[in-house]
């Protein structure tokens, strides 16, 4: 199983069925904060929901095509990152992650970011990570700028968020960029 420790306060864990309650909660909690730049929150109404989501990761880890963990801040659910497939062909990823309101502007995201990075790198052997970040999402965006990731450009409606499209700026890290 995936399970990082980061340091005294934080952890990486694969999320497994037993945090679906968990995992809902904090959603529900942030949900006007996380509905601002995720188009899923509207779609997670009950546990069964986060239920799903932890399932279908649970797949893409057996799968050996991308993962799904939990951030553990203090012993709390903070939010998630993962993987959203590998491409094995060409070595390549795009992380994707999001975190509770409660739990923003403590580092948490950057640390787990890196972890994550550095994982799929040396542990997987994969040349390039993506991170596709909405144009307007300046604290997000600044999570692949903390790292080293190079804006490589811009994809024009590339992405629904509820009733509009929106435009993504893509960031790129190459495996010899990582330090």
């Amino acid at each position: 199983m995936f399970n990082y420790k980061i340091n005294e306060d934080l952890e990486l864990r694969l999320l497994e069925e037993s945090h679906a309650e968990e995992l809902f909660l904090l959603i529900d909690q942030s949900r006007k904060y996380l509905r601002k730049w995720l188009p899923w929150v509207d779609l997670t109404k009950e546990v069964a929901d986060s239920k799903s989501f932890i399932d279908s990761g649970l797949k893409q880890f057996n799968n050996n095509n991308g993962f799904q963990v939990g951030i553990w801040f203090k012993s709390k659910l903070a939010g998630v990152i993962g993987l959203h497939y590998i491409n094995w062909t060409n070595k390549s990823t795009l992380i994707g992650y999001w975190l509770g309101e409660e739990f923003q502007g403590k580092g948490i995201m950057t640390n787990a970011c890196k972890t994550i990075v550095g994982y799929c790198f040396e542990e997987l052997g994969l040349k390039r990570i993506e991170i596709r970040v909405a144009t307007e999402n300046f604290k997000s965006q600044a999570i692949p700028e903390r790292l080293g990731f190079t804006k490589e450009g811009c994809l024009r409606s590339a992405a629904i968020l509820y009733d509009k499209y929106i435009d993504l700026y893509v960031y790129g890290l190459l495996r010899e960029e990582f330090d």
